[in-house]
């Protein structure tokens, strides 16, 4: 497997970025650093920028692309297949009208909730080890939101007609029941994603100028200073930035706990046993905390293998997620302990059922896949040597994954399934336009985000550049004797005005 290479000068031969550095030790009074084998401003700006400026991208990055690209086109032939032929190409039934339709809406949902948390409440609590992996994690959510977004307009039925759902003004004078939580979903599910959007662009801008000014080709050019709309990095312009990502954070952060609490009122206003409960929203937060640490893992992993980003996305960032993989694990498993209790508890016969059901019913299998996975694999991360684990961390990750999907399948279709009327009981079984529709979803997503990681920059150049010793006036470095490659060095460049790097620019 092939991967960008980088300079390795003054370093023995090594490559920067490609060899890995545990800095997960805790040492009393000291904090580790979180970045590695990196003195000078200008190293974090080569390191980043290399991936956008390189004429080739590594082999992996063409395999991958080739296979999500595959899958976008499956899931176009299946949405135009759906159009012409209608939902019964599906594997719908009487009971069942919602199966994979809404699991993958609600899957993509809480996949979405990482990367603001990471952004927006990690920032305003002043964590600094969210800078490695808060560029990404922001475009995930962009990413899986576009691919939640797309079953609500297919799952309708006449598809024609899914402008309803927004309350504009239309020829038969006819306006959405405010009173439908499906409703809600529009107003909850488009806030998050504008105010999402708006926050990682305004994050990028600072970056953007950075390709903009080191661009030799005119179109790389125009469009990185089209997007960076004129920054120079002056005093004026960091004062404007700072003041509107905090602003914008201050935004995203209530949205982290509205949005999947809106979706679970999808089900937990009805009055289906299994669905009608009130632990729904915070349960489904944790969730969708827990899912969406995973996915940044399954590709914090792979990325930083891939284009030599160790040195800032290390060991600590990933083991910091895993913890609160861990933490929401716990929470997730609490929740569905106490589900089973309160059924007990209730004296509700219906209820009762419903998840007596759901664990020893038909579709018994898909509920111990969802514990197994969610529940009793989260459990291995109290080990350190299995939360350092590069391998055993993005097993696991896929693993959590795959069980919060089961869950949201789970919730769904078994309390469908089996409701009120043992007469009208059915067995959902999906069909090759499920499973399929499922599968382009996944490859609409790594398409996006490929595209995300070859074109701009994955990790946050100037706040990577301000976690470092050398950002801070007061370091004791800048006095320290110059030495080759050392702070001395850092020291002489910061000084120098034919330096090839500035702090606030590249």
């Amino acid at each position: 497997m092939s991967a960008i290479p980088s300079s390795s000068s003054a370093t023995g031969g090594r490559l920067p970025g490609f060899v890995e550095v545990d800095n997960t030790a805790e040492t009393p009074g000291r904090r580790a650093t979180l970045v590695s084998h990196m003195d000078r401003f200008n190293q974090v700006t080569r390191q980043v920028c290399q991936v956008a400026e390189s004429k080739r991208p590594p082999f992996a990055w063409y395999a991958a692309f080739a296979v999500s690209l595959s899958l976008v086109g499956l899931l176009g032939f299946c949405v135009t297949y759906l159009f012409f032929a209608g939902v019964g190409v599906w594997g719908l039934n009487n009971p069942v009208m919602w199966a994979f339709d809404i699991t993958n809406f609600v899957f993509w949902v809480g996949i979405g909730h990482a990367g603001t948390l990471i952004s927006a409440i990690l920032f305003l609590f002043r964590q600094k080890w969210r800078t490695g992996i808060n560029r990404f994690a922001e475009a995930m959510t962009i990413f899986a939101v576009i691919c939640a977004g797309l079953f609500p307009g297919i799952h309708v039925g006449r598809v024609w007609l899914a402008y309803w759902l927004f309350p504009i003004p239309n020829q038969m004078d006819m306006w959405p029941q405010f009173r439908s939580p499906l409703l809600w979903d529009v107003f909850a599910v488009g806030t998050y994603f504008t105010v999402s959007l708006l926050f990682w662009y305004v994050g990028l801008i600072p970056d953007l100028a950075t390709l903009r000014d080191r661009a030799k080709g005119t179109i790389q050019q125009f469009a990185y200073g089209l997007f960076s709309l004129g920054w120079r990095g002056s005093n004026r312009h960091w004062h404007r930035y700072e003041r509107a990502y905090l602003l914008l954070a201050a935004l995203s952060t209530p949205l982290v706990l509205s949005v999947h609490s809106v979706v679970s009122f999808d089900f937990a206003v009805s009055q289906l046993p299994g669905w009608h409960t009130t632990i729904f929203p915070p349960y489904f937060v944790a969730g969708a905390i827990f899912s969406g640490f995973a996915m940044v893992v399954t590709l914090a992993v792979p990325a930083r293998q891939l284009f030599g980003l160790k040195d800032m996305i290390t060991l600590r960032h990933l083991d910091n997620m895993n913890k609160i993989i861990l933490v929401t694990g716990c929470m997730v498993g609490y929740a569905y302990s106490m589900e089973f209790f309160i059924a007990w508890y209730s004296g509700a016969l219906y209820e009762k059922f419903a998840f007596v059901n759901r664990a020893f019913g038909q579709y018994w299998w898909a509920y111990w896949i969802m514990v197994s996975c969610n529940v009793i694999t989260p459990q291995l991360f109290w080990f350190k040597a299995i939360r350092t684990s590069i391998p055993l961390m993005f097993i696991l990750s896929l693993v959590v994954n795959i069980g919060m999907w089961f869950e949201r399948f789970v919730i769904i279709v078994s309390s469908l399934a089996n409701d009120f009327i043992p007469t009208s009981w059915d067995f959902f079984t999906p069909t090759w336009v499920d499973m399929s529709t499922m599968l382009g979803s996944f490859g609409l997503f790594g398409t996006l985000f490929l595209l995300f990681c070859r074109y701009l920059p994955m990790v946050a150049i100037a706040e990577i550049k301000a976690t470092m010793p050398q950002a801070n006036p007061h370091w004791e470095g800048w006095h320290a004797p110059t030495s080759h490659g050392g702070a001395g060095s850092a020291q002489a460049a910061h000084a120098s005005p034919s330096a090839t790097h500035a702090p606030d620019a590249s």
